[in-house]
């Protein structure tokens, strides 16, 4: 950055993007820059020296150009649920937001999907099911397509079939400099490696492909029990899961659920042990699966053969713009001592204000790296930890949901993995926590040559220390 470029403040600099993508750049003072400047999560309150949405990989290059030519940084974002990571780094930073690029198109003879950066996992999902097919989708219909992939991809067909990422067969991106690239195993294999998984800013991915699966219909639902049944349920859960096929799915769940209509009556305003999840496989095998789990006497039992499109919506997780705080980790097992410890941290009596606090179930193809598979090929971990928060209204009430999460997570310290999964981690991390040393050395490198001069914002650390920020 040159002496004159630092005496002159950011908004000033991003003069110079005015009238690209065009019209659609959104700067300080501008009547729809408050608007553009918000992400997903309203946790969030940052001010980017500009707003880009950029529809084409041409306008994405533009931006890059006279971004890097203002002495800008950039922040690539979809939806914005994984912004807080970046949280008070955006000031000297265009803000390129990628909900424009929407193209989608399925092949059901191929069984593929061409999915634009812009495209959310509900249109998805709506779309490929009306040819009777299912992707590897999260647990929420307004999370990004790419943004889901390239971190990872933990959704309800996991525990059979793997992350999402290793459903990925192209990827195209615009390089720092302005470089369209289109990588696949057979060119540009190392970046092609890096992006399913990674978590880094290579580029600005505008499209991908990746392929999906036959399924019509899937056995799938809750079952759910007042909260104060979570040392009869929680400790039956942990000795199914480690009996249960790989064509089981699930998640288990204390819900403070909130006085919604979009959430069945019976559950609204009511705390709660919930187990959801996903049976692959015809009923009967899929009854059998689920026995022990009904022996337990759920108060409420929604389990059914439905839609495979609906699971993008059967966790009930908020859609719309929402304040969300999340913290989390893997763990390699659940012994007795564990679930006493859960049960203090986050059940009756505990006093806590999350949301939720999960545990959700790995193992299977999750366990196993795949031999064609990108930077995160597995998961270390037979349990992911998870404490949400949601709508904390004022900072005190947020410094107490964090706190909580915190007090759940600490419960399960000793059994951690001691290694994290960043799409459901809102905190700044180094990644070495992420990955083993020879990958994250591996990814160090790709991100070095894709982008040497540093114009794209990580928003994890890539060090030996994570600085304040």
């Amino acid at each position: 950055m040159t002496q004159q470029q630092m005496a002159t403040t950011a908004p000033s600099r991003a003069e110079a993007l005015r009238g690209l993508c065009g019209g659609s750049v959104q700067l300080p003072g501008d009547p729809a820059y408050d608007m553009a400047r918000s992400p997903w999560n309203l946790q969030m309150r940052d001010h980017p020296a500009a707003v880009a949405y950029p529809a084409f990989p041409d306008e994405v290059a533009e931006v890059l150009r006279a971004a890097a030519a203002a002495g800008l940084k950039v922040a690539p974002q979809g939806t914005g649920h994984g912004a807080p990571p970046l949280e008070g780094r955006l000031a000297d930073a265009v803000l390129l937001r990628t909900s424009a690029m929407t193209e989608l198109d399925v092949d059901p003879d191929r069984r593929t999907v061409r999915a634009g950066a812009g495209v959310l996992w509900g249109d998805l999902t709506d779309i490929v099911g009306r040819h009777g097919l299912a992707a590897r989708h999260p647990s929420s219909p307004d999370v990004g397509v790419v943004g889901y992939t390239l971190g990872g991809g933990i959704g309800w067909y996991a525990r059979k079939l793997g992350l999402q990422c290793n459903a990925v067969s192209a990827v195209e991106l615009v390089l720092a400099d302005g470089t369209f690239v289109r990588a696949t195993a057979d060119r540009d294999a190392e970046l092609f490696w890096a992006l399913r998984g990674g978590a880094a800013p290579l580029g600005v991915v505008t499209a991908m492909e990746f392929e999906v699966f036959p399924l019509a219909t899937v056995v799938a639902g809750h079952l759910s029990w007042d909260w104060t049944a979570v040392e009869r349920v929680l400790p039956a859960w942990v000795a199914w899961c480690a009996d249960a096929p790989e064509e089981a799915t699930t998640s288990f769940r204390l819900l403070d659920v909130p006085v919604d209509d979009a959430i069945p009556a019976e559950l609204r305003g009511r705390r709660i042990a919930m187990i959801d999840g996903a049976v692959l496989g015809d009923d009967a095998g899929a009854r059998e699966v689920l026995a022990p789990l009904r022996a337990l006497r759920p108060e409420f039992d929604t389990v059914a053969r439905v839609p495979a499109a609906s699971l993008v919506r059967l966790h009930l997780e908020p859609e719309g713009p929402t304040p969300a705080y999340a913290s989390s980790t893997l763990i390699s097992g659940l012994p007795d001592a564990a679930v006493a410890r859960v049960v203090e941290a986050v059940g009756p009596g505990s006093g806590t204000r999350l949301a939720a606090a999960e545990l959700r179930q790995l193992g299977g193809a999750l366990s196993r790296p795949e031999p064609d598979g990108g930077a995160l090929s597995a998961l270390d971990g037979q349990f992911l930890a998870l404490g949400l928060g949601l709508g904390g209204g004022n900072d005190d009430e947020w410094d107490r949901q964090r706190a909580d999460a915190a007090r759940f997570l600490s419960a399960v310290e000793p059994w951690a993995s001691g290694r994290q999964y960043l799409p459901m981690l809102d905190e700044r991390t180094d990644t070495r926590k992420v990955f083993p040393p020879g990958v994250h050395a591996r990814l160090s490198a790709v991100r070095r040559a894709a982008d040497p001069g540093g114009l794209f914002l990580a928003a994890h650390h890539e060090g030996t220390r994570v600085p304040a920020t």
